[in-house]
């Protein structure tokens, strides 16, 4: 008799060993089975951003005149060499794009004429692609099987020269090779010549029309391209664009316009060839000219939000979402000032855009790209934007961007460029080590009536020596010891000096300039409050600042968003999240009332009528849609909902919610792999995140319950829950 034993070695077992014989072959396929490879167009380090950046910058019009930025232009390099060397355990078809004229050089032979598909053997080999173009960018696209290109080809632009630190090797003819860079053009067909933002068609939602005239209103602040449909006749078309209905009716004095000559017997549409901002669009017409109607393409970013915020206020809220649509907005190629004035990329404006991008999309690519255009090429000549303090931002930017997004690369590519930018601030100090203005630089802190630029300005001081530390800091990521510690010796003696000069004990705050290397008795905010949240002073100069400066009606009020942003984190560094919270409300919230769709570059509530619209001598120069406008979205994630990196890449953070007179709240913040929420009320929290290490620290009146965690108490009604990804915590507490 069988046993159930025999049954399942006789029967079951060769009938499984027939099953499994059928499948090794599939199953060892798939196991030895790797990723193929992605190509992608490739071009030297920061060409492109440079190369896209004047063609952005250099769209700019006034009232239909080319004007063009104010500061020095640098070029991509027109000649490059593209080098890889490689093993091909088969022979490949390989194909090949080129933007420009181009030679291909397979094992030191040159092929004849320009190569767009090659047949390589296998074994070792090493190609080189030697590009021309004066015009665009040169860059290549090669894709076989296994050999693509990629960020591990290397670059030449036959300088002949070693540069170190800066992920650069050397072949044996000591040619200088770079590791290319690349964006997310990933077929031959996407030449990155060709790059342009998305569009998609959208209509007024309020039109008045008149004989030989049509007002339409979009509804709020937009950007675009007007489409004019069904023209017929000869004459001229005028559009005057505007922010506001005044502007637009203002045939004199609206910033925008465009003029259409007409010469057709049969009805066309046209669309203008370059993007404006406006909400309103008034068009007029010659009486031998007809027109159908009119509508937009809208042009925008197609980045995703990932970050969001919703609490108790409902003004709050409405607050948020306009943040969030102005920074969209001015989120394009790279991040800009305003849509519709400048559209230029300037560092103080781009800076406070990386940090409310990284609570809001967390959009990597774009703070790349914006960062490297505005560093430009070697040699320096002159500050970033020609301003001062904008160079000092450049600089924190990038240790800012590798604490969040916790990537290296844009340090080991940028490094060299961060030194010749610092000795080029070294070079300008004064006899006492303070950096001053000279001739051609701009120091511009904030549009503020009667702000003294004289002398050495305690608030360029501070930033010199923020950008010392993160020099320091940068070296120290890159192994580079003897940097680090030179420069972190220079900021120590920097920062020694300032408070040396600068406190003045009868005023508890630093004073604002230094003439002559003596002190004046200027007192203002702008100096105290990024000595209070650059963490420079001890805990009785902060509680002074706060009482002295911060919250002491004397001193001069802060009337841009620009430097709102700054005025508000350092309060909210202090724990006034309820008081802060109060000044959006009025701040921004006053905005709103007014009738703003987005927030703007500048807004002084003691302004009324028409004067709310106008700035620099101009009835409607002011900017309605500026990025410095949107901080907010920074505010509310970093400082109520609590959330910022304490680890490179949100590898670790910490939470420190604040309900600020909030009676809940609930958000999420991205990260590079994923996102951290967090609910919030008088007693209760829930977190959940699926990426990093977290700590969230909380106060309570009573002992808080997570049936998830440990709770630590910290003393003094603190407390601690360690949170790790892929839980979802609930802790009980009590608000205190």
């Amino acid at each position: 008799m069988f046993s159930i034993k025999d049954l399942k070695i006789k029967i079951i077992f060769p009938l499984l060993m027939v099953v499994l014989l059928a499948l090794p072959h599939k199953v060892k396929a798939q196991a030895i089975v790797k990723p193929q490879p992605k190509a992608t167009w490739i071009w030297y380090p920061g060409d492109y951003e440079i190369w896209l950046a004047n063609r952005m910058q250099n769209r700019r019009t006034d009232r239909g005149t080319f004007f063009p930025i104010f500061w020095k232009m640098d070029s991509h390099y027109p000649l490059m060499e593209f080098h890889k060397d490689f093993y091909l355990q088969n022979p490949e078809t390989v194909h090949i794009a080129v933007e420009g004229q181009y030679n291909v050089k397979l094992d030191g032979r040159l092929a004849e004429g320009s190569p767009t598909e090659m047949n390589i053997a296998k074994g070792q080999h090493t190609i080189s692609i030697k590009v021309f173009n004066q015009a665009n960018v040169p860059a290549i696209y090669v894709k076989g099987k296994t050999l693509v290109s990629d960020s591990s080809w290397l670059l030449t632009f036959e300088d002949k020269e070693w540069i170190d630190a800066s992920g650069k090797v050397s072949d044996k003819s000591g040619t200088v090779y770079m590791k290319a860079d690349y964006w997310n053009f990933n077929t031959p067909t996407e030449l990155p010549s060709q790059f342009h933002l998305q569009t998609k068609s959208e209509y007024a939602k309020n039109k008045q029309q008149e004989n030989h005239s049509l007002l339409l209103d979009f509804g709020k602040e937009t950007f675009g391209y007007l489409k004019l449909c069904g023209l017929k006749g000869n004459g001229k078309v005028n559009i005057y664009y505007g922010e506001s209905k005044e502007e637009a009716l203002s045939v004199d004095s609206c910033e925008t316009l465009d003029r259409v000559n007409v010469h057709s017997d049969v009805k066309k549409d046209s669309v203008m060839k370059l993007s404006k901002a406006f909400r309103y669009v008034h068009i007029r017409w010659d009486k031998n000219v007809s027109l159908d109607s009119a509508n937009m393409l809208y042009e925008y970013s197609n980045v995703q939000q990932r970050g969001s915020f919703l609490c108790s206020d409902t003004l709050i809220n409405k607050i948020w979402k306009v943040a969030a649509y102005t920074l969209h907005l001015n989120t394009r190629e790279f991040f800009i000032d305003g849509i519709k004035r400048d559209r230029w990329i300037w560092s103080g404006d781009a800076y406070q855009s990386y940090l409310m991008n990284y609570y809001l999309f967390f959009d990597s690519p774009t703070v790349e790209r914006t960062i490297f255009a505005l560093r430009g090429k070697d040699p320096v000549t002159s500050h970033i934007n020609t301003i001062m303090d904008y160079t000092f931002y450049w600089f924190m930017s990038i240790h800012d961007f590798y604490q969040y997004t916790g990537n290296k690369r844009i340090i080991e590519q940028l490094y060299p460029r961060m030194k010749t930018l610092m000795n080029f601030c070294l070079s300008r100090r004064d006899k006492n080590g303070f950096m001053e203005g000279q001739p051609g630089d701009w120091i511009f802190i904030d549009w503020a009536d009667g702000l003294s630029k004289k002398g050495a300005v305690s608030f360029e001081q501070l930033l010199f020596c923020r950008s010392l530390e993160t020099m320091a800091n940068c070296a120290n990521l890159l192994n580079d010891k003897s940097d680090a510690e030179k420069y972190m010796q220079l900021a120590s003696i920097l920062k020694q000096k300032i408070f040396s000069l600068y406190w003045n004990p009868t005023y508890h705050a630093l004073v604002h300039n230094a003439i002559n290397g003596k002190a004046t008795d200027i007192v203002n905010k702008y100096a105290n409050m990024f000595a209070l949240f650059f963490g420079y002073l001890n805990p009785q100069q902060k509680q002074d600042v706060k009482k002295y400066v911060l919250l002491n009606n004397k001193i001069p009020k802060i009337t841009t968003p620009y430097m709102q942003f700054y005025e508000l984190e350092s309060l909210c560094d202090l724990g006034e999240q309820k008081y802060v919270l109060q000044q959006i409300k009025d701040y921004w919230g006053g905005m709103l009332k007014l009738g703003a769709t987005t927030f703007w570059e500048q807004y002084d509530p003691s302004q009324k009528g028409a004067a709310i619209y106008s700035m620099y001598g101009r009835p409607f120069g002011k900017s309605l849609c500026h990025a410095w406008g949107a901080s907010p979205i920074y505010l509310l994630g970093k400082y109520y909902l609590g959330i910022k990196p304490t680890g490179p890449g949100y590898s670790k953070y910490d939470i420190t919610p604040s309900l600020g007179g909030l009676k809940w709240m609930e958000g999420t913040v991205p990260t590079p792999k994923g996102s951290i929420h967090l609910y919030c009320d008088e007693t209760e929290m829930k977190v959940d995140a699926n990426d990093g290490e977290g700590l969230l620290k909380f106060t309570s009146k009573i002992l808080p319950v997570c049936q998830q965690g440990a709770v630590i108490s910290k003393g003094d009604n603190n407390y601690e829950v360690a949170i790790k990804k892929g839980i979802n915590y609930k802790i009980v507490y009590e608000c205190k």
